[in-house]
Order: C-alpha cells, then structure tokens, then sequence
C-alpha cells in the first residue's frame, strides 16, 4: 500500500517509524560525518585544501542519484534507500581503522583511510537519496505539510544537539584518537539500524507509467519554467554560502582561537539548537505564512550572522571568555539562519514542483545542491592555503572568506524577492505577523484547534479566536464551519465575523451557507457578508429578505443596507409594513436607519401607527428616525435617560431646546452678526423654539412647531423630511408617543445648532 492510499491511523503509524528513523539517522550522521570528521582530519594536520576537499565530497553524493533513479526503476524506491543507508555506514569502516593507523605513525595512510571512508559513506548515501524527496513527500500529504516537514528538521536538530552534546564530552580537552574510533563504531550501528527501519515505510507512488525521461530533459525541462529555473539559482547560491560558512567554522574555531576538540564540539550543540529553534519557529509559522518570506527571513539572518566575522577585533583573541561567548553565538545564528533556509528551501521546493516530476526533478534539486556545496567548499579550502602561501594571518585569510560569502548573500536576497509566492503571504506582512501578538496567538490557537478532538474544546478555542481576530485563522475557521455540531458551526462563524477581510474562498463559504444552512447558521452568513461588503451576494440575499426563516430574512435586509442596494428599499419597506413578527420588523426598521433615506420615514410612521407597539419595537423605530436625520449618536443617550425616567420627558425636550437656544445667544447675538439679513429670520427661529418646544411635549399641541419646521431654510434640511415631521406634529395619534416628540424636538435643536455653525462660519 503506498502512502498516498493510506488511511489517517496508517499514516499516523508510518511517520511514526519514520520518525524513529530519523532518529537514529540523525545519531549516525552526527558520529559520523558531522563535525568530528574535520576535527580529526586538523589532529592529523590535515591542509585547508584537504578540509575543503572532505566537505566538498559530502556534496559530491548528490552526483550518483541519477544511478539510485536507474536503480529503483528495477528494485523498490525503499528497498534501494534501505539497501545504500545501511551500506553507506558500513562504508565508514576504513575511518574508525584511521586512528589506529596514525597512532603506528602512518598519518598520511590515515588521511587516505578517512578520504576513502567518507567517499564510500556519500557514494551509497547519494544512490539512497534517490528516495528522500518521494518517502518524505508521502509523509508529509495532508494540511499539515508543511509542519511535518519541519517537524523532521526539529527531530534531526533535537538528536544533533543531543549527539554533539555526548561527542564533546567524551572528547573533552586532550582526546586519544581511539575516542574518535569508539564514536565512529557507534555511529556505524546507529547507521545499520536506520536502514533496517526505513523497510518499513510504504512504498511511495512510482512515476505515472513508469516513464523515461533522459537527464539533459530534466534540465530542460526545469530551466524551461521561469520560476523553477529562479529558485535553483537562488538555491545554487544559497547552498554554496551555507555549506562553506558552517564547514569552515569548526577550522576557524581552532586556527584562528586554538579552541579544543571538546570546545568545538561544544559550540557544534549550541548550533543545533539553533537548528532546532528555527526548526520550531519554521513549525510554527510555515503553514499560515508560507515558505518563500519564511525562505528571505531565514537569509537575511545568516547573512547578519557572518557580519561579526568580518568586523571582529583581533585585539580580543586572548580575552577566552569573549572568544567563547562569540563562537557560541556565532555557531547558534549561522546554523539558526543558513539551516533553517535549507530546510524551507526544500519545503519551497516541493510545493513548487507537480508530484509526477517529483522524482527527476528532485534529482535536479540535489545535483544542483551537490554542485554549489562540493564546488564551493573545495575552493574556500584552495582560496585559504593561496592565502596563507601569499603571507597572509589566518585571522585575515578567514574575514576575506566571510566577506565573499556576505557578498554572494546580500546578492541572492535580491534575487528571491522575484520567487513565485505559492500562495506566501507578502514578505512585509509576514514580518507584520511574526512581530503581531495577536497573529501569534491566533496561530497558537489553530494549532491547538488541529491537534484537538473534543468539540466542547473546539468551541472554547473558536470563542478565542473571536477574542483575538486574526486573517490567517480564515482556513481553519472554514474548515469548522462545516463542522456536524452546530455549536462549533456557530462559533466559527462568530470569530470569522470579527476579521478586516475575506477571501474568495471564504465569501464562496458564506453564500453556500446561505443556501443550504436557513434556521441555523445561514443568518450569521448574511451578517457577515454585508459587514464585508460581497456586493455579489446582493442577487441571493434579495431573495433571502422574503424567507420564512425570519433571522435569515431580517438579516439579510440589513446586509442589504450595508451593500447600499436603493433599489431594493421599496420592496424591504412593503416587506415590513406586511410583517407580524416584532423581530422582523426590528431588523428591518434598522435596515431602514442604515439606508438613511428620508422617503422611509413615512413608512416608519407607519409602524408606530400599529395598535400598541411593543415599546422595543418603538425605541428601535425612533432610533431608526435618528439615523435617517442624522442625530443618531446624540439622540441615543437622550432616549437612554428617558427610558430610565419617563416622566422626565418634557424636561429631557425642554433642556434640549434651552440648550439650543443659548448656543444661538452665546454665537451670534453681538455686535457684527446683527446687522446680517439672514440673522432675523434665525432669531425668529431661535427665539419661538422653546414656545413650540413647550407646546408639544406639555400640552401635545404641534402646530407651532410644525410651523417652525415648515418655515425652516431648504437649503438647512431635505424637504421630505419638512413635509413628514411637520405632519406628523399635527397627528394626534403619532404626537401622543413621547419618545417621538422627544425626538423632534431634539432634531428641532440640532438643526438650530446647525443653522447658528453655518451662519457663524460665513456659509
């Protein structure tokens, strides 16, 4: 069964091996070919040169993957990674014979012993990884991609920092050569054990028919798409700068500082941490941003971490605990920067590339790798010997080095800012996010929400991210928006209420749910779409404005509001006028106040004409009127008052028409405004407000203030809303309601208010 048909326990099973596999991988690796090799190579006092040739040669692995495809067309992708993993440690054997070699006073048969060792270990090990990219693709199928795939960097440093951690100790100060062949033996069965767990994998998908494609058409046909051909020079560079500035950090560790074995080992555990924490941070953060900002941030950090090389004084090489506190730091930032951009590079990549050319094109990807890193550590290595053959210190032969490697960088940032997005949120607002607490946050509670399986849980989690809106919870909350429990469907619903923004994915959501959820969560559907403006639900929710499902109707006359959709108000009102239900006909009287049209006032009369409104329902409908004449916000307290005190309501009116009046007095009765022929009929005004005032709300008697409404300046007022409220003074029925006189006698103030700024300021 391959991977791509398993079921979610199968595949849980399997990465669980492969998991473990990891592990005593990444305990081989480190005992055998990590820093330990270089360290024994400088006790043998091997040259630069030689160095640099030792790392090139892990590269130079990358070179036989063409034969481990050739393989696996005839064998079983993970028969031949099972078959080269365990061969490839066994290949180390001649390394562990070395220092029993240079203790008979054979150093130069050591050296060859080592040179041959590690080129049968990268030998098998490039046959093998021909495998790599299929098994792990397989493994890492699912919404979770990206995560798995860092959770295998995280493992791979957690079990480097724990191996490094042991071969320091047991190197310590002054080690015997036999101490590397002890660690070495260690390595080779950590070695065999991890080809023998690796049988246990499925078998990933082979190509679609078995297909042959030559080499030279892999390169053809990778260099033919102009964002694929991008991200491998961008990687070629990126490859070459991280393998020479990490490789060449144990030499410039003992020849610059004359650090110790068991310092150096030190300083290689303080590098994976740093692996392990960008291997977090990467877990965290890769599925909600993406991996190209991930990719530039990661650079941008190994290009900061080899600035201090250049600039380091040479006056502080004897101060030991600077000399420890800076390699330290120096070990923890260059492997935090440069790995975690080659493990998002690889995450990069396979998001990059269709899963049919998986194969070839991951054969390209590390020969591309192979290249850059071989070519690049050799030369550092031939560039420090031609330096120090020209009488240069090795202090300055190593800050030239860091200097080229600095340039190479700052170029290759330049150049990934053009890689194709895949989806990536944009680089600044990625930096937005990972400095945002509440992005932060919100990510930490998706997370959380993947991992949970109580649907109570889940609806504490949903109330949270309704506390702490963020747009990169959009796909999570989608995905429990369709949840079976209709709780959860709610919650989802509420916290996806609270973001700035939708995508077209999630306003596909939301219409879809209109259609298929009425009596459930459709109403919140239409809540939403009006607060963020899908004027292409405005066709449905029309429709919706009728339903028998009275929420669903009501809201989706609101969301109309917001649209500004005029053209419909004339069905909406006859709709309300027609309706029994209290609800309905609040939602849609605030439907009415959104839409701010005077002509709607009349309607709004009408409602309160109804034989004992319910006195909810009249609050909402004067407030709805306080929309439409603009006061909305300064009569909503006034209400508030009177609903405390009722019988304060000719005080409440009479203050507001005192208040008015005073304000006319305080502004323009003086010197300069008197002699202005628009000031008499203002002073008219302002002078019989509070009669009329009066004459409503003590004796219900509007025919004075309806006058002084009439004979109000059209250019001060719309005339539809003259003609309503003055008619509506004279209506016995209608001026009976307190809460109405209040509020004309209220609008009434205002618009002297009004009429007093515009005078005031030369209008």
């Amino acid at each position: 069964m391959s991977a791509a048909a398993l079921s979610p326990y199968h595949l849980g099973k399997a990465r669980e091996t492969y998991n473990l596999f990891n592990v005593f991988n990444a305990l081989s690796w480190n005992f055998l070919v990590g820093s330990i090799i270089t360290l024994l190579a400088m006790r043998l006092h091997a040259s630069s040169t030689y160095l640099g040739l030792i790392n090139a040669i892990l590269y130079f692995s990358f070179f036989f993957l063409p034969l481990g495809k050739i393989l696996s067309r005839r064998f079983s992708i993970i028969g031949v990674f099972s078959f080269a993993w365990t061969w490839r440690a066994i290949g180390m054997a001649p390394v562990v014979i070395a220092p029993i070699a240079a203790a008979a006073g054979h150093r130069d048969l050591a050296l060859v012993l080592i040179l041959l060792g590690v080129s049968l270990f990268h030998v098998t090990r490039g046959v093998g990884m021909i495998g790599n990219n299929p098994i792990l693709n397989e493994m890492a199928m699912g919404p979770d991609r990206g995560s798995y795939m860092t959770q295998i960097q995280i493992i791979n440093s957690a079990v480097g920092m724990f191996s490094g951690f042991i071969v320091a100790m047991v190197l310590g100060r002054e080690p015997s050569l036999f101490l590397y062949s002890l660690i070495m033996s260690g390595g080779i069965a950590c070695g065999i054990l991890s080809g023998r767990l690796i049988r246990k994998v499925p078998e990933p998908p082979v190509e679609e028919g078995g297909r042959k494609i030559q080499f030279a058409g892999i390169f053809r046909k990778a260099f033919s798409q102009p964002g694929l051909r991008r991200f491998m020079g961008i990687l070629f560079i990126v490859a070459l700068v991280s393998g020479v500035s990490r490789a060449f950090l144990v030499v410039y560790s003992r020849e610059v500082f004359m650090q110790n074995d068991g310092m150096v080992s030190l300083y290689s555990v303080f590098g994976g941490l740093g692996n392990l924490m960008i291997g977090l941070l990467i877990k965290f953060l890769v599925d909600r941003i993406g991996a190209k900002p991930i990719f530039i941030i990661c650079t941008i950090i190994g290009l900061a971490s080899m600035i201090p090389i250049v600039f380091f004084p040479m006056n502080a090489i004897g101060n030991m605990t600077t000399v420890i506190l800076f390699l330290t730091f120096l070990s923890f930032v260059l492997n935090f920067g440069f790995l975690g951009a080659e493990g998002i590079a690889q995450t990069y990549f396979l998001g990059l590339v269709p899963g049919e050319m998986m194969l070839d094109m991951g054969i390209l990807y590390f020969l591309v790798f192979g290249v850059a890193g071989a070519g690049g550590s050799f030369l550092a290595g031939l560039l420090l010997d031609i330096l120090s053959a020209a009488g240069l210190s090795t202090f300055w032969n190593f800050k030239i080095l860091y200097t080229i490697l600095i340039g190479l960088t700052s170029f290759v940032i330049v150049l990934q800012k053009n890689m194709t997005p895949l989806g990536a949120l944009p680089f600044l607002n990625a930096l937005k996010v990972m400095f945002s607490f509440r992005d932060l946050q919100a990510i930490s509670i998706l997370e959380r929400l993947n991992k949970t399986r109580d649907s109570h849980e889940e609806e504490l989690l949903l109330g949270a991210l309704h506390d702490a809106p963020s747009q990169l919870a959009i796909k999570g909350l989608l995905e429990r928006a369709r949840s079976p429990r209709l709780a959860v469907r709610l919650e989802s619903l509420r916290a996806m209420e609270t973001l700035k923004t939708l995508g077209e994915d999630a306003e596909k959501a939301l219409i879809q749910d209109l259609i298929n959820n009425p009596y459930t969560t459709a109403y919140i559907s239409a809540r939403i779409l009006g607060n963020h403006g899908c004027f292409s639900a405005i066709p449905l929710l029309r429709e919706l404005a009728a339903s028998t499902d009275y929420m669903l109707a009501g809201e989706s006359m609101i969301a109309l509001a917001r649209l500004g959709d005029h053209a419909f108000r004339p069905q909406m009102e006859q709709i309300i006028l027609g309706a029994s239900n209290p609800r309905l006909k609040i939602m849609g009287v605030e439907a009415f106040g959104i839409y701010g049209s005077p002509n709607s006032l009349s309607v709004l009369m009408d409602i309160l004409r109804v034989t004992d409104p319910p006195p909810y329902l009249r609050d909402e409908v004067v407030l709805a009127m306080a929309a439409i004449l603009d006061t909305q916000n300064q009569f909503y307290p006034i209400l508030a008052h009177y609903l405390e005190e009722p019988p304060l309501a000719a005080i409440l009116a009479m203050d507001e028409a005192e208040a008015a009046v005073e304000f006319f007095n305080a502004s323009l009765v003086r010197k300069g405004f008197r002699k202005k022929s628009s000031f008499a009929v203002i002073s008219k005004h302002a002078k019989s407000l509070e009669a009329a005032s009066a004459a409503l709300v003590r004796d219900t008697n509007g025919a004075l203030l309806s006058r002084w409404i009439l004979e109000l300046p059209e250019s001060l007022c719309h005339a539809v809303v003259q003609l309503v409220l003055s008619e509506t003074l004279l209506d016995d029925e209608l001026s009976s309601h307190d809460r109405l006189r209040l509020l004309i006698v209220h609008w009434a103030s205002y618009e002297l208010r009004l009429w007093t700024k515009r005078l005031k300021g030369g209008t």
